[in-house]
């Protein structure tokens, strides 16, 4: 928290302001489950059978998800694709985001240039009762102008998008770079953490209009010295460095941040969140995806639907409440960044989702 955040209010619309109380849990935490996941979902779900996977399957496996965790996470993360049953089938409590972006991108044209679904909006994303709009993007600060120009223009809409309907906007955004490649080797370890960092600032701007930002863990963990989840080495930083990569990242951030498991295991994903914990970092919470649900995916695929219940029940609910045990060492409220939340000042707002089911 910064002096400047502590100075002047935080002017906050009702509509942004409800929604995001919507997802968080009593104490302002984000504990979002995050299952929005097509293309990668498809398969991994295949690589198990080595058969056509069907759309009826992947919705099922996504709404047993939903139905058996949502009790324990604040939110949930669907897609319009595969997930609007299954958001059907959440616990009543459970605020729910809904993915704006169509799944992967074409590699056939340099940038991972993102793309929404032409058949939805942010006003149809709210008839489906979603609390926020979620967005993907690849990015990496270091790359040509003139593909970067295109991405922030891109999010230039969508925030403007969310402003005008008073939904939260929520960006996920995911560090590459195609000089170094490999996103899982030891060079772009080292060059990770300054990446993210300056997305971070970036994606702070008011211009952009982001209301929470959803962040990679800043460090490779898999390259981390002295780590009980790392191999032998060569590593990219010592433990202490680490760390200092969490807060200088955590200082660029002037809106609320939480993490992405991006794939990780579990395991991993708790000893990434114990480190942001131990460098005293206010992330406001996770959208934690395949590191909860996806040891699940060969019980399904051979056991059927009552073996991923029962996997679910237990497994899955375990993962999730170890989650939810660290969160409550570290993650802060949303509003902390903001100086507390009797530092926000909620105003009434003109947006065009009040005259939403006039125009339906």
């Amino acid at each position: 928290m910064t002096q400047d955040n502590q100075r002047t209010q935080k002017q906050i619309t009702s509509g942004k302001y409800r929604r995001l109380m919507a997802l968080s849990d009593e104490h302002g935490v984000i504990a979002a489950l995050a299952i929005d996941q097509r293309g990668s979902l498809k398969k991994a779900l295949t690589a198990i059978t080595n058969r056509t996977i069907t759309a009826p399957e992947i919705m099922e496996f996504k709404t047993l998800v939903a139905e058996v965790l949502t009790p324990y996470a604040s939110a949930i993360l669907l897609d319009p694709e595969y997930g609007l049953e299954a958001a059907r089938h959440r616990s009543d409590r459970t605020g729910l985001l809904l993915a704006y972006e169509e799944t992967g991108y074409d590699t056939t044209i340099k940038g991972r240039l993102p793309s929404l679904y032409p058949e939805w909006s942010v006003a149809r994303i709210i008839e489906t009762g979603a609390d926020a709009v979620k967005v993907l993007l690849y990015y990496d600060p270091d790359d040509d102008e003139s593909i970067n120009s295109v991405k922030h223009a891109f999010v230039e809409r969508i925030g403007a998008e969310c402003y005008a309907y008073d939904i939260p906007f929520f960006l996920e955004v995911v560090s590459y770079s195609d000089s170094i490649g490999d996103e899982s080797s030891h060079a772009f370890a080292q060059a990770k953490p300054e990446k993210v960092r300056k997305l971070t600032r970036e994606f702070s701007r008011a211009r952009y209009g982001v209301d929470v930002l959803k962040l990679e863990i800043p460090v490779n963990m898999r390259f981390v010295e002295a780590l009980e989840h790392n191999h032998n080495g060569p590593f990219a930083y010592t433990r202490q460095e680490a760390k200092q990569y969490f807060r200088d990242i955590a200082a660029e951030a002037r809106v609320p941040f939480i993490y992405l498991s991006a794939g990780v295991s579990n395991a991993l994903f708790l000893a990434s969140l114990a480190l942001a914990n131990e460098a005293g970092v206010p992330y406001a919470g996770v959208l934690c995806g395949r590191a909860t649900w996806q040891d699940g995916i060969p019980v399904y695929m051979k056991g059927g639907t009552q073996a991923l219940r029962t996997w679910l029940d237990h497994e899955g609910r375990q993962n999730i409440e170890a989650l939810n045990v660290v969160l409550r060492n570290g993650a802060q409220p949303w509003w902390n960044l903001y100086g507390g939340r009797e530092n926000l000042d909620v105003v009434d707002s003109t947006h065009l989702g009040k005259n939403s089911q006039d125009n339906q």
